[in-house]
């Protein structure tokens, strides 16, 4: 029993040591942006889509791109138009004159990592074919329903710089992505190694394979078995109560903004969240922190402000952020 407990334990320290080179892999290609990387493998290991947002040129299609080299997985990118349609997403029927019967030809949907451009380009049936598929794991083709190779994850990019001939998620929709992710600009060193890289014609990188699928996997059994005490378990519930009824919690300065506060799904996505970033730090249990570090990704985007709010230019961020000033641990 104790060469199976010794053998579990030394199992997690192999997977957490390759995930430590995973990042070292991506610095290879990607400069100045663990943040976004260890974001996106927060999403892959707990099963939960991420929603990017950023200026153009941040590399978030190449660290996408780069990710699922460095864990071995399928990759389609899919450019979202005005003009695309769910077919093109998902895939058709088409007729095969050969066999006098049609065929089934399967869209860019089937693969692992998905990363999906400028999602808020396409119209609404466009981006329900997307979010159908995200939650289902599965999607209908003719009469006959095709389940998705797993592990399967959305990575969509909202461009924030463009609003014109754009059709924005509606709130409801983006609360199914487990975290929005802001992706800043990088630092004066980071994009000084950037401009040598790049301005190199001969700069070529190649990364190598460090997880596999099973392994991707694995970790994911060993994140759910993370410790998380019933004082934490309650404290993410306050949280999430705050952001519903805020005058409760002493919060009347952002009270009169609020228009929505979070759902289920946050709470959900917080202990998740919170059980990956501590085992990143090599703990088997959660700690206050872990929570705190988190939850902005998590709650930031399913906080719906009226438009007083916005007329104050006061964001979710800024109430997330007094939310985790005011909560106290009981």
């Amino acid at each position: 029993m104790q060469t199976e407990e010794l053998s579990y334990q030394e199992k997690i320290r192999e997977h957490q040591l390759k995930i430590k080179q995973v990042f070292r892999e991506m610095s290879k290609v990607v400069v100045g942006q663990q943040y976004m990387v260890n974001r996106l493998l927060i999403g892959l290991f707990t099963n939960g889509h991420i929603l990017l947002e950023g200026v153009p040129g941040l590399a978030k299609t190449l660290t996408i791109n780069t990710l699922a080299k460095v864990l071995h997985l399928n990759f389609q990118r899919i450019q979202f138009t005005p003009d695309l349609l769910p077919s093109d997403l998902v895939g058709t029927m088409i007729y095969n004159q050969s066999s006098s019967a049609f065929e089934v030809k399967k869209g860019p949907i089937f693969a692992n990592l998905i990363l999906a451009d400028e999602v808020n380009r396409s119209p609404a049936k466009v981006q329900s074919a997307l979010l159908e598929a995200m939650q289902e794991k599965q999607v209908t083709i003719g009469e006959k329903t095709y389940r998705l190779d797993l592990p399967f994850l959305v990575l969509a990019t909202q461009n924030p710089v463009e609003q014109e001939g754009t059709y924005p998620l509606p709130e409801a929709q983006v609360d199914r992505f487990m975290m929005k992710v802001y992706v800043d600009y990088l630092s004066k060193a980071d994009e000084l190694e950037v401009m040598r890289r790049m301005s190199n014609l001969s700069y070529s990188s190649t990364v190598n394979t460090i997880l596999t699928k099973q392994d991707i996997f694995d970790i994911r059994n060993e994140i759910n078995q993370v410790q998380i005490s019933e004082t934490l378990e309650r404290y993410i519930i306050e949280l999430v109560f705050a952001t519903r009824r805020p005058a409760d919690y002493d919060l009347n300065d952002f009270a009169q903004y609020l228009q929505f506060g979070v759902s289920p799904r946050a709470s959900i996505a917080l202990n998740l969240a919170a059980k990956a970033v501590a085992f990143f730090d090599e703990r088997d249990y959660v700690l206050p922190e872990d929570i705190k570090e988190i939850a902005s990704d998590v709650l930031s985007h399913r906080v719906i402000l009226n438009y007083e709010a916005e007329a104050d230019n006061v964001q979710t961020k800024d109430f997330v952020e007094a939310i985790l000033r005011k909560v106290p641990i009981s």
